[in-house]
């Protein structure tokens, strides 16, 4: 009998719903401790396990109360803060294993605050990547700070820099209180116009405004943690790319450093064959995976065209593919968002017209494609 009361129930092993993982990035300088700073009071974050990569970096020491173990510590707010020694897995499984054996108190949701020079797409990967770490976290979006001073030479000279921004959910302008002079507010506003043309769907927040709120800035994935549904309009964003090419070609300097980073839609309007959508997206991924620097969309399948097929990818490695319950509104068409970097939206585009069918010259249809033994195999693909 007592060996009976301690046996779980498969229900009861199962994991707990995954815990939703903000990233904070921006370049050197941006104004990422003092955001994070003012974060941590909020309510929201709580119950919030802060993961930043150095310690000595950031201004926290006023917040600290004691140390836990290793390198936790706990801080008046209630977060455990956490640096990264090592191997971002590493510190997550050993995060897991100390909520499953009840050495931490649960946590409502990460917070990982990356280095100025970082790329954020491997934090990405390893979120979506790791098998056991997919079932516990999960992608609620990416925060991006620009400097308003120094923000536009910065994305004309770095790379990095202008990465942070093109896979950003959200976007916060710091120092704008610092503006002044005529030359300054111009440049703000070239600043502006450049942030837009880059990432059209991200909103933009002014942090000095006080704008750059938890509450704004959080909760930027598919679904709402409070009501377990899908909000999928803020997600996608889809209206905001109605007006890329007018960005585009308003912004365009052919001289300026980042101009191959490019943002743009494709859309079907009749429900797609499951098998052409998922070689589609195996020849995109295949082929280009190092340019997609994020995908996301909702597609319409005919195998069950009342319940979307969610897609959300980083370059060149995907989440498994799921299905909503159903559509966010009364468009029940296929809209998919590529952001690019080094790749002509042609080259998408050719590929999808291919696939839907639409005459185009010298370009291989979807029953050529299908038929040639070197393309890839839709059921291997990531969706099958």
């Amino acid at each position: 009998m007592r060996q009976e009361s301690v046996l779980q129930s498969p229900l009861a092993r199962r994991p707990p719903p995954p815990i939703p993982v903000s990233v904070l990035t921006g370049f050197l300088g941006a104004g990422k401790t003092t955001l994070l700073n003012m974060l941590v009071k909020d309510p929201l974050l709580s119950r919030a396990l802060v993961i930043i990569n150095e310690f000595g970096a950031i201004g926290l020491d006023h917040l600290l109360v004691e140390k836990v173990d290793g390198d936790m510590l706990l801080m008046s707010s209630g977060c455990l803060c956490c640096t990264i020694r090592g191997d971002l897995v590493s510190t997550f499984e050993d995060v897991m294993r100390r909520l499953d054996n009840g050495r931490m108190a649960p946590i409502g949701r990460v917070l990982i605050e990356t280095t100025g020079l970082a790329d954020p797409a491997p934090i990405l990967h390893t979120l979506m990547s790791h098998p056991y770490l997919a079932l516990r976290l999960r992608l609620d979006g990416v925060i991006t700070l620009v400097d308003a001073i120094h923000g536009f030479a910065t994305l004309e000279a770095h790379g990095e820099a202008l990465k942070q921004v093109a896979v950003a959910d959200r976007l916060v302008l710091t120092k704008t209180d610092m503006v002044k002079s005529a030359v300054e507010f111009e440049r703000l506003h070239r600043l502006r116009e450049r942030l837009a043309a880059l990432n059209p769907a991200a909103p933009i927040f002014d942090a000095a405004a006080g704008e750059a709120t938890a509450e704004r800035l959080l909760d930027a994935g598919v679904y709402d943690p409070t009501t377990k549904s899908a909000h999928v309009h803020d997600w996608l964003r889809w209206e905001a790319y109605a007006n890329v090419g007018k960005h585009r070609e308003h912004a365009h300097d052919a001289n300026r450093h980042g101009d191959d980073i490019v943002a743009f839609g494709l859309t079907a309007a009749r429900p797609l064959p499951d098998a052409g959508f998922k070689l589609f997206i195996e020849m995109v991924r295949q082929t280009y995976g190092a340019q997609l620097l994020r995908v996301k969309g909702l597609v319409c399948l005919d195998s069950d065209p009342s319940r979307p097929l969610l897609v959300h990818g980083v370059q060149h490695l995907f989440y498994p593919a799921q299905r909503l319950a159903n559509w966010p509104d009364d468009d029940c068409s296929t809209r998919v968002v590529f952001i690019t970097k080094g790749l002509a939206p042609s080259c998408v585009e050719g590929l999808w017209r291919a696939f839907l069918g639409e005459p185009g010259i010298d370009t291989p249809d979807a029953a050529a494609l299908s038929d040639n033994p070197l393309a890839p195999r839709a059921d291997r693909g990531l969706l099958g």
